[in-house]
């Protein structure tokens, strides 16, 4: 595991100096985010341009730092420190790993494509099994699904080819089929498997997430806290405080579980569809209820007086209302913030693979139960297709087989072993305009098939109770034909303005 600090924002006062600093020798000034963060911090208590505040911090480091420590800590002005952003390298963390370092919500990440890249075999072995009968095992079972992986890539990509044979014409259609026969053998893998991402993070973010994850019972999310906090408090040490790991972040999870008596229990459930809107129809959001928001903030109305003003609307009416709100929208707009006013909740069953992509997603409130074979896993419809389905399934038996054994002695580091076709359940909250979001990017035509399917069936349930707010939720692709089927909107007369 490598954490290399990329670089980190300076003012650009300083930057003169620096090249001329190169040319001549001269001792270079001290550079530093701290600086900035000092400036802005002091802006709301100086009559100074803030320009001014930041000329002053450039050559006053230690007092920047002074001034951060006690604005930001001892006054409890913590957004301060978000004006300070690193830019982070790291390289060769487990892919189950990644899953809790992008779990935090305000950070950018940008991973290694198992999609795109050919994948050599790379893994982590825990540190929790070196050394021990466990490693050999593990070792023999990642081969086996790598084994796999490389066979089934060999006889996916010309069963592609000669099925796609008016695509594959051209070298990016080539390109792109050779790229889903990758996709889709990437299922077998393990999620010990090796990845590496560029991250965009400030300081008060990066704190957090060394406190975080340092609280997790994993060794290698343990060895990530301490790089993280080592490559960047040296940088920034008057703004990056307060991570050592606490109680309430090590222990109230398990305390919780315990509690509940459900500890030690997996999930032994009945496996339900892979999406279940969670909505009482008495209670659920209604196009009504978006309309009353969007004539609110058109008005100077109550929320009451709006309720009765739609209420009174006739149907075509308010098709015609929502027709306008989207009547100029284009693929790349988000609807209105008033979207945000309609709250949805879906329990879904998703893949490993599915749930890397729908991490991403993190404006969405996304709370994950463990793996759990009991749900089965995703066979990739090519693998069915290339016969390859009785080799899959037997490398997953043997996975699970060793995955059950390990749990019993090591349950913090069992799931390492699960591969991405494995399942977990999740309870994804969030608004439509989030879902919009997500049915841009998801049911576009260059999404991948997994997501794809989950994010149209979460579409498909959600219109039932939303017909009108979620007229023109789908992908990219399909947008121009959404916009076409739009009744007429109400036209803007600017005369009127005059």
């Amino acid at each position: 595991m490598e954490v290399i600090l990329a670089g980190y924002n300076i003012d650009t006062e300083l930057m003169p100096s620096l090249a001329e600093g190169q040319r001549d020798g001269r001792t270079l000034p001290q550079l530093t985010p701290e600086t900035i963060a000092a400036a802005y911090a002091r802006i709301s208590r100086s009559e100074k341009r803030v320009d001014e505040l930041r000329q002053e911090t450039t050559v006053q480091v230690e007092a920047a730092r002074k001034s951060n420590s006690r604005i930001v800590f001892d006054m409890g002005h913590s957004s301060i420190a978000e004006h300070a952003v690193f830019n982070i390298d790291v390289i060769g963390v487990s892919r189950l790993l990644v899953e809790d370092i992008q779990h935090f919500r305000l950070c950018s990440f940008t991973e290694k494509s198992q999609r795109y890249v050919t994948l050599n075999g790379d893994f982590v072995v825990p540190q929790e099994i070196l050394g021990s009968p466990w490693e050999s095992e593990f070792r023999d079972i990642v081969a086996a699904q790598n084994d796999f992986y490389f066979a089934a890539i060999k006889i996916l990509i010309p069963q592609m080819l000669a099925k796609h044979s008016a695509i594959a014409a051209t070298p990016a259609g080539r390109t792109s089929l050779e790229i889903n026969a990758k996709e889709d053998a990437r299922y077998v893998l393990s999620l010990a498997t090796q990845s590496q991402m560029g991250m965009t993070i400030n300081a008060r973010n990066l704190a957090l997430m060394v406190r975080r994850l340092g609280a997790l019972p994993m060794t290698e999310a343990q060895q990530f806290s301490a790089k993280l906090l080592e490559v960047a408090q040296g940088v920034a040490p008057s703004l990056i405080r307060y991570t050592a790991v606490t109680e309430y972040d090590k222990e109230t999870r398990n305390s919780l579980a315990e509690a509940f008596g459900a500890a030690d229990v997996a999930t032994s459930s009945p496996r339900k569809r892979l999406v279940n809107l969670l909505l009482d129809p008495r209670n659920a959001p209604t196009d009504d209820d978006l309309l009353a928001t969007l004539l609110f903030s058109s008005s100077c109305m109550t929320m009451e007086a709006c309720r009765r003003e739609v209420a009174s609307m006739s149907a075509l009416r308010k098709k015609r209302l929502f027709a306008t709100a989207f009547a100029k929208m284009n693929p790349f707009d988000a609807p209105l913030r008033e979207f945000e006013a309609l709250p949805l909740t879906f329990e879904v069953i998703v893949s490993a693979t599915c749930f890397a992509q729908i991490k991403r997603h993190r404006m969405a409130s996304i709370h994950c139960q463990p793996y759990d074979t009991s749900l089965g896993v995703t066979v990739p419809p090519s693998i069915r297709e290339a016969g390859l389905e009785k080799q899959f399934i037997a490398v997953i038996k043997r996975t699970e087989n060793f995955y059950q054994r390990l749990r019993e002695q090591h349950r913090t580091v069992a799931s390492y072993i699960l591969t991405n076709a494995h399942r977990r359940r999740l309870l994804l909250a969030l608004n439509a305009r989030e879902l919009y979001h997500l049915s841009r990017l998801r049911m576009d035509e260059h999404a991948q098939w997994d997501i794809r399917f989950i994010t149209t069936e979460m579409i498909k349930q959600a219109r039932r109770f939303l017909p009108l707010t979620l007229m023109m939720a789908g992908g990219k692709d399909g947008f121009a034909a959404m916009r076409e089927k739009l009744p007429p909107a109400y036209e803007h007369d600017l005369t009127r303005q005059r």
